[in-house]
């Protein structure tokens, strides 16, 4: 795949902006303090309406709850690609994943390609002391690298990813912080592996310690400026944890489109994924009953409870160091989950419960709550967050700040977000093979005889999702698009591409979507028109 070569170093586009948002009576005594710090805070894989600010009247999340009662809130942030790798190298540079190398899941982002640390001034960046604790998910996962000076890694998991001259004997210092608590790993690999940390007890997981090694972060470095980036793996699977009972599963509210029975309509790839998730359910969850999906949901809540309060430890820490009226915070996550949206689970699709995360703004001395309106991408998070720090904004970027949108009475952003799906992970499924990717009947009688698998391996795909309410995919080989009409239909239940009728609306979104790869660079080839 070629990807795009962009200017590494660039003239300043803008420079920060006051602080808005703010305690008028503290506003002019914050002229004075030292340059803000930065905390962001991000989950794996949480859904935006996990949090009240989004609609949740039931998922106890009271720290981040409280955030966004001093935040802007973000209604409707998409992700540059609605999995882990390429949504990740989005937020730390603010570039489309097909120009930063980690396009797709466990592709390294590029050496040469700068995070947001890497961007800051010469003599600025001396000043700040940055870190970066958690999941990375980037290459070298537990290896300092990319502007961040202490590096507190989690996983053992990508071992088999790490460039020449790294050891992949090396563990991370969550491993080593387990055996000093008396923890014994696997005796073959020498790892604990996920499965494992999920079933200690709520004192010893992987969120847990990141509340304390980022606690201690703030508290060493309370006196000049930081930058904190911190990942927690949680809610991603696997789906149990410590406080897996805390949800009556009887008692969860199921998404309101769970109903939605996927049909010809519906592309392939969901298709495929539905009936798998019918017959082989998703680890213990039997997923062909509406009551798995209940275990399945109650699961991944107790999850984001655990998240929750180390994020409370966290902001916590910031406060007794009198450090909370001059740091901006942000939280969000990389993607989310369908979490029986559709039936359907996990991520890598652009229906909005998986390309949509929670995104709170909480900038200094920050008392209210406000509501951005329209479409944000996490693309725009490295530029805004620059631009609230008041650093100029290097013009390779292909993300811009959203910082002075946030002093207008009415913030309603009006521009398009664009997705990506560059992948090629294989789905194995019991189904038949008739006539080819395009024809594909699941069978409805397995008494007899053995099951046939097929391979169906994903495709690249753009997707525009448009201020005025359209979400339209466009697919250059099997031309399986997606049509959607939010306005109508916001739960995605009609996918509208095979209707004739909207022909002329699908070949305007792909024009917009053609100028929007000329403008960064994107060189996917698509079709002249649908």
């Amino acid at each position: 795949m070629k990807r795009r070569e962009f200017i590494k170093t660039g003239t300043a586009m803008t420079a920060g902006l006051p602080f808005l948002g703010l305690n008028k009576k503290k506003q002019k005594k914050s002229k004075n303090k030292k340059a803000p710090n930065l905390l962001f805070i991000f989950t794996d894989e949480q859904r935006a309406d996990t949090l009240s600010a989004y609609g949740s009247k039931s998922v106890i999340m009271p720290n981040i709850n409280s955030l966004a009662e001093k935040s802007y809130v973000f209604e409707n942030c998409y992700v540059t690609s609605p999995v882990c790798t390429p949504s990740r190298a989005s937020i730390v540079t603010g570039l489309i994943p097909t120009a930063t190398g980690a396009f797709m899941n466990n592709a390294p982002l590029d050496k040469d390609c700068k995070c947001l640390p890497e961007l800051l001034p010469e003599n600025m960046r001396k000043k700040y002391k940055t870190g970066y604790q958690g999941k990375w998910h980037l290459g070298d996962e537990i290896f300092s690298q990319h502007g961040f000076d202490d590096w507190v890694g989690i996983e053992d998991f990508y071992t088999d990813h790490y460039s020449e001259g790294n050891s992949k004997d090396e563990r991370s210092p969550y491993h080593h912080w387990l055996v000093k608590k008396g923890f014994k790993p696997d005796s073959k690999k020498n790892k604990f592996l996920r499965s494992d940390a999920a079933h200690l007890p709520e004192k010893y997981t992987k969120a847990s310690f990141l509340g304390e090694t980022a606690s201690d972060f703030i508290t060493k470095n309370k006196d000049n400026p930081f930058i904190l980036y911190v990942n927690f793996l949680e809610p991603h699977m696997p789906f149990h944890g410590p406080l897996t009972d805390l949800y009556d599963p009887d008692k969860i509210d199921l998404p309101d489109n769970f109903d939605h029975e996927i049909s010809d309509d519906d592309i392939l790839r969901v298709r495929i994924l539905a009936e798998g998730f019918r017959r082989n359910g998703d680890e213990q969850y039997d997923l062909s009953t509406e009551a798995g999906w209940r275990q399945l949901i109650a699961a991944y809540r107790g999850l984001c409870t655990l998240v929750d309060r180390n994020v409370g430890k966290i902001l916590q820490s910031l406060k007794d160091n009198g450090l909370d009226e001059n740091t901006i915070i942000v939280f969000t996550s990389d993607h989310g989950d369908m979490m029986g949206s559709h039936k359907l689970a996990h991520k890598t699709l652009f229906y909005k419960e998986s390309a949509t995360v929670p995104y709170l703004l909480h900038l200094p001395e920050q008392t209210k709550s406000y509501r951005v309106k329209g479409l944000s991408s996490n693309i725009d998070m490295v530029p805004t967050l620059l631009d609230a720090m008041g650093f100029d904004i290097p013009d390779h970027l292909h993300g811009k700040s959203l910082y002075p949108k946030l002093k207008e009475s009415d913030i309603t952003l009006t521009d398009d977000v664009f997705l990506q799906w560059n992948d090629t992970q294989e789905y194995w499924r019991n189904v038949q093979k008739t006539e080819g990717l395009h024809s594909i009947k699941w069978k409805t009688d397995m008494a007899g005889g053995e099951d046939e698998w097929i391979e169906c391996h994903n495709e690249e795909l753009r997707t525009i999702v448009t201020n005025d309410g359209w979400r339209f995919t466009v697919s250059p080989v099997t031309h399986e698009h997606e049509l959607f009409n939010l306005n109508n239909d916001p739960q995605e239940r009609h996918n509208l591409a095979k209707n004739i009728t909207y022909k002329e609306t699908m070949n305007k979104l792909l024009g917009k979507i053609k100028k929007w790869q000329l403008k960064t660079g994107d060189s996917l080839k698509l079709p002249l028109k649908i």
